[in-house]
This record gives structure tokens, sequence and C-alpha cells, in this order.
């Protein structure tokens, strides 16, 4: 398990577009982690005053960051000092699908799993669940990186 604290350490998104709590299970190639969905997301402000639906961009996002700690740790395992110089950046999100609503009250749990891995290129098999539901999921693509 890695709490916010360490998670704060590897991710370098910070309030409010950190979108991961908690990682729940993180072995070989496969990232299990969740974000709680509350009314104070200030997303809610304008998505949709009239009926508060979280969305899929949002948790495309939290999938991504979930899938970063996955990577970073396939490739410096606990060596969190080694995050400070290094960056995930998105090359590509396929076959995105939204299935559910997800709302306020919700726990958004994310299941990653590597497809490829060559280098410093990740394809990822992403999915997001509440309540064992299945309310999107996508393959993403992405590069651990320097920093600079």
């Amino acid at each position: 398990m890695i709490d916010i604290d360490k998670i704060i350490k590897i991710l370098p998104h910070r309030y409010p577009i950190l979108l991961v709590d908690r990682v729940t299970l993180l072995k070989d190639d496969i990232v299990e982690a969740y974000k709680n969905i509350t009314i104070n997301e200030p997303i809610f402000l304008g998505h949709f005053p009239s009926k508060a639906i979280y969305p899929g961009v949002m948790i495309i996002e939290g999938m991504a960051q979930a899938g970063g700690v996955l990577a970073f740790y396939n490739t410096y395992g606990d060596k969190v000092d080694e995050a400070n110089d290094k960056l995930v950046y998105f090359m590509s999100i396929d076959r995105a699908k939204f299935r559910s609503m997800v709302r306020p009250g919700d726990r958004l749990d994310y299941r990653l799993e590597v497809l490829k891995n060559k280098g410093k290129i990740w394809v990822l098999d992403a999915k997001a669940f509440v309540d064992g539901k299945l309310v999107a999921e996508a393959e993403l693509k992405a590069m651990l990186a320097d920093n600079n």
C-alpha cells in the first residue's frame, strides 16, 4: 500500500488536480488505486450545478496518474527521491469509453495493467470502477522522462 504522503513524493500533481488518494496494490505490472469523490471537489461548481457528475476527463487523468505511479515503481522501485527529476507525460488516449456516471460519494477504483513497456514508453490498459461496476476504460500511452 502507498499512502498519500508517498504519492505526493512520486507525482508532481497537487490540489486540485491530484486524483489518487491511495495505492492499494502495486505488483509486477499491475496497480490498483482509488480516489474518493466528494461534493467538495471544485469541478462540481460547473459540472453540473443542477446534478453533480464527475467529468470523464478527470477519470482518465486519475487513471493516468495511477499509471504514473506504476511506471515509476517499475523503473525506480522504492527510490522516491528519484521522482524529483522525473515526469510522466501523456502521449495518447485510445479506445476511451465511459459506461456510467460517477457521482459525489462514490469511491473511484482504478486498475491498470502494463500492456507494453519499451524503454521509457508505457502502454497501459486502464479501467475505473465504482462498487465493482466498470465506469470507464481506455488504453493509455505515456513516457517517463527527465524533468528538464
